[in-house]
């Protein structure tokens, strides 16, 4: 960074905007005319490259909806880009490559250094929406319930007017809306959590049944949170990206980020106060949430999957490379087409073929990155909800599962090949898939024998004898797992398709 400074003069910032090069897309609007409308909790790099992006793409016509930024443990977010006046460039990373600048934002706080800020915006009544990206540890959460011996909520309820936890400072903004006879504002949690919405509400009614009874009352009947589904790579920023948006720019910019062109943005229509006219700027407004969920865990999701562990015997490094193996891209695509999407519910109004198209040309993106080794990750909590549960609904319609069974199978055949070479996987099982691993042999029969022990994993479907003889098939026809053995296999799929 210091660097990168010291070649440059000026900084990204309100006055040299103007002076950007015109290659550079700037707001359509003027920053500083608009008013802040909702308040983001977590303005990290993810809300920076998605919902800040589509509220900038709104400000225009409804200068009302910008946004302050609250930072709950760090205070870096401010000061790289408070300096800026809030304004950051986002690289879209695809076949032609486009850099905008940001406008968003209006206002950033840090909420350990400035509690008093954050609780005075939340009561503020032009603040109609809370939204949230804190990743699920920021919800404090027990399984489906708050964590009430979570340090943070512990000094929450003793102290709930210096609240620490996103939980405490959303009922202490609620409270004080509720003592002045404000009308509440909604709270819309944008984190890749299933069934985000409910989880909150039930967390935020718990913490309030604690401190005060009728604020929880208030609150049950008068509080929305809808539920939401987002969507878009965001690869992490890099001294190599500010490098290239400083020399783009011809200004410094301190924290630029990056993501794919493709993004999605779902959201529960269920508000209780005003909202930004989300769809105008292609936010799909929904009541089916949990359909946009499924499809995109099992398509998008189990493919991913799919390529990381047949990829990876294949000895493929990235899900670009993957999709340049024809076999491999040509498997994947009849997965999606012929085994998943039929399997599935989807929600109402949704163009499956338009969405696997998206999937194909997003995973082929040649200036996205994504490690198949990264995918392969904790793949015994990942493959029963991506691909295993696919399976149970595909036998329940009486459908074929022979497609499905291969990547399980390569999951298998993976994870022998890690015990074999002595290398750890990174999977909360790792100790019993390794000895696992250890013992198998390579026969069909006696290893999935041994990986059926992982009831977490395979029950109820390794009672189901059309599954394991599905499997047991997709085992043998990966051979001894080798990148010959897959091709074979996948050549065998593709000709008998």
């Amino acid at each position: 960074m210091a660097e990168i400074t010291s070649q440059l003069d000026t900084r990204l910032s309100l006055k040299s905007l103007a002076d950007l090069p015109p290659s550079v897309v700037k707001p359509a609007y003027a920053p500083d005319q608009t008013r802040i409308g909702i308040v983001h909790i977590g303005p990290g790099a993810f809300h920076r490259a998605h919902q800040a992006v589509y509220l900038d793409d709104l400000l225009a016509d409804h200068p009302d909806w910008a946004i302050c930024g609250v930072s709950l443990h760090s205070a870096d977010v401010r000061d790289a880009l408070q300096p800026q006046d809030g304004l950051y460039a986002l690289a879209l990373l695809g076949e032609q490559s486009q850099l905008r600048v940001i406008g968003s934002i209006r206002e950033l706080l840090w909420a350990r250094d400035e509690p008093a800020a954050v609780l005075a915006r939340l009561a503020d009544p032009s603040v109609r929406l809370v939204t949230l990206t804190i990743t699920e540890k920021g919800y404090c959460l027990a399984g489906q319930d708050l964590d009430v011996s979570h340090p943070d909520i512990v000094h929450d309820l003793a102290c709930p007017s210096s609240p620490r936890s996103a939980i405490g400072y959303l009922v202490a903004g609620l409270r004080a809306r509720q003592q002045q006879g404000l009308a509440p504002y909604t709270v819309l949690s944008c984190d890749n959590l299933a069934d985000n919405g409910h989880r909150l509400r039930r967390a935020v009614l718990q913490y309030a049944r604690r401190i005060d009874a009728t604020l929880a009352s208030w609150i049950e009947a008068q509080v929305a949170f809808p539920c939401s589904m987002v969507d878009s790579i965001t690869p992490a920023t890099d001294d190599a990206l500010r490098a290239r948006v400083g020399s783009e720019l011809g200004c410094v910019d301190a924290w630029p980020i990056q993501r794919e062109t493709y993004t999605q943005w779902v959201v529960e229509d269920r508000f209780c106060n005003e909202r930004p006219p989300f769809e105008r700027v292609g936010v799909t407004m929904s009541h089916d949430i949990a359909g946009y969920d499924r499809a995109k865990l099992r398509l998008l999701n189990g493919a991913h999957s799919s390529l990381a562990y047949l990829g990876s015997l294949m000895q493929i490094e990235t899900v670009g490379d993957a999709m340049s193996e024809p076999r491999l891209a040509g498997f994947v695509e009849r997965l999606m087409r012929e085994s998943i999407a039929p399997a599935i519910a989807l929600p109402a109004g949704m163009d499956v073929r338009t969405y696997i198209d998206a999937i194909l040309q997003r995973f082929r993106n040649p200036s996205i990155r994504h490690r198949l080794s990264q995918i392969a990750w904790d793949g015994s909590q990942k493959l029963p909800v991506r691909l295993l549960s696919t399976i149970a609904d595909a036998l329940a319609l009486g459908q074929s599962i022979d497609a499905l069974c291969l990547p399980i199978a390569a999951w298998m055949h993976f994870v022998r090949r890690q015990a074999g070479q002595g290398v750890a996987l990174v999977d909360p099982l790792n100790d019993r898939l390794s000895a696992i691993g250890s013992v198998t042999t390579g026969d069909p029969q006696g290893d999935l024998e041994a990986f059926f022990k992982l009831e977490a994993v395979f029950a109820p479907l390794s009672a189901d004898a059309r599954f394991v003889a599905a499997l047991r098939r997709a085992y043998a026809a990966l051979g001894d797992g080798t990148p010959a053995s897959v091709s074979r296999a996948l050549d065998a799929d593709g000709k008998s398709a």
